[in-house]
């Protein structure tokens, strides 16, 4: 008898039930819905820049004269890598073209930093709230997240050397730090960086070093990139991306930079298991390089504004608040609910003001604390300013009509 009441569903792995949804896209299908409806969504859940990608990555992508589009060399283009190395020059970053492996995005990088460097029950001590998709790359390689808080009121600066030799043991291999920030924005003082540097020493840890979005930086400090540090050139492997500096998220184009040539060396056998980073995206992103200077201060220039009226009116809403972020175009903001996450979905799914809602990131999501960060929020300043004023108002009639408001 074949009858469907005998078929079982065959289960899923542990892994999967494990993997964290995204709660930047967790919210979409009622984003979806709203739109449905015709409610106008102004979405400041998702880190997708408006601004424009370069002219010349544009052109290069149009003009593209070949035969046949090849697999490209799993480490990416000679030529891309060593027009990277002038790239990184002018942040005082001494690379050459041997210590840079061309990724599928910044996410990639991640991952096979995570696969080469790292045992399953390894440990990787993270400041929370940290970039989600870190807890799933760290589930995919069998290793596990240990996070150290860091807390609103003091605006997410790092806590003191002792919190971070409290979670140390014989499982701690890596610390891995987003700087300048996301959620938070926030930007690693020397001092902090000087305090890892001096930890990755003594333990003989690894330090990943997310750094994509080192180009927004709105403060007189210097940025200090992972390379900088002295004495730990062998246990730094840093992360990058054109995604966010050029506004070509889509075009999936990261890089991994390490000095350590066994890293390299592993790294680069799961990277032929996937063949080859995107082709068309390293000719984009080659191309970006050349573009003029004026670009990228254009650019600046816009985000250093957005910043300003977006924190500046979150902070005039009654019962919000939001520390000023030195750094990348996200804030994580505290709102008076009782619960981010409830108040995220109603604004979706119960709520609109003359047709219009707002879609926000629970930050919730960004830790992994039970409990941490329940009432509040990430922000991405990546919508124009009259788009972020009139958000910024929706937002407020909508904390004065959610039931679960506290004020």
């Amino acid at each position: 008898m074949h009858g469907n009441s005998f078929c079982k569903m065959p289960k899923i792995s542990v892994r999967g039930h494990e993997m964290p949804e995204s709660p930047i896209r967790k919210l979409a299908p009622l984003a979806f819905a709203a739109k449905e409806r015709g409610v106008k969504v102004y979405h400041l859940n998702i880190g997708q820049p408006d601004l424009p990608t370069p002219k010349s990555a544009l052109e290069a992508i149009r003009n593209i004269d070949r035969n046949i589009l090849e697999y490209s060399p799993s480490q990416g283009f000679l030529s891309y890598r060593r027009k990277l190395v002038d790239y990184y020059r002018k942040f005082n970053i001494d690379v050459t073209a041997d210590d840079i492996i061309i990724t599928s995005g910044g996410s990639e990088a991640v991952l096979f930093s995570f696969l080469a460097c790292l045992n399953p029950g390894d440990e990787i001590i993270v400041p929370e709230p940290a970039y989600a998709n870190y807890m799933a790359f760290a589930i995919s390689a069998g290793a596990v997240i240990r996070t150290i808080a860091t807390t609103i009121e003091e605006g997410f600066s790092l806590p003191k050397v002792e919190k971070f030799e409290e979670l140390i043991n014989e499982r701690t291999r890596a610390i891995l730090i987003c700087n300048p920030n996301n959620p938070t924005g926030y930007l690693y003082t020397r001092r902090e960086m000087n305090q890892i540097r001096d930890l990755v020493k003594k333990y003989d840890l690894y330090l990943f070093s997310d750094e994509v979005y080192r180009e927004f930086i709105y403060t007189g400090s210097p940025y200090i990139s992972a390379c900088h540090l002295e004495g730990i050139e062998n246990n730094v492997i840093l992360i990058d991306s054109v995604s966010k500096r050029y506004s070509e998220c889509g075009i999936r184009i990261g890089a991994l930079v390490t000095k350590n040539k066994d890293v390299r060396k592993a790294v680069m056998k799961f990277c032929q298991a996937r063949l080859s980073p995107p082709l068309i995206g390293q000719i984009a992103a080659e191309a970006s390089l050349d573009e003029p200077e004026e670009y990228s201060r254009e650019v600046y220039d816009d985000y250093v504004e957005r910043r300003k009226c977006l924190i500046d009116g979150l902070n005039r809403i009654p019962g919000v608040y939001s520390p000023i972020p030195m750094g990348a175009f996200y804030t994580v903001a505290k709102l008076p609910v009782d619960d981010a996450e409830k108040f995220c979905a109603w604004c979706l799914s119960d709520f609109s003001y003359e047709g219009e809602t707002v879609m926000m990131a629970p930050a919730s999501g960004f830790y992994t604390t039970p409990g941490a960060g329940r009432d509040q929020v990430r922000l991405a300043y990546v919508l124009k300013k009259k788009d972020l004023r009139r958000a910024l108002f929706v937002l407020q009639k909508a904390l004065e009509a959610y039931p679960g408001t506290k004020l």
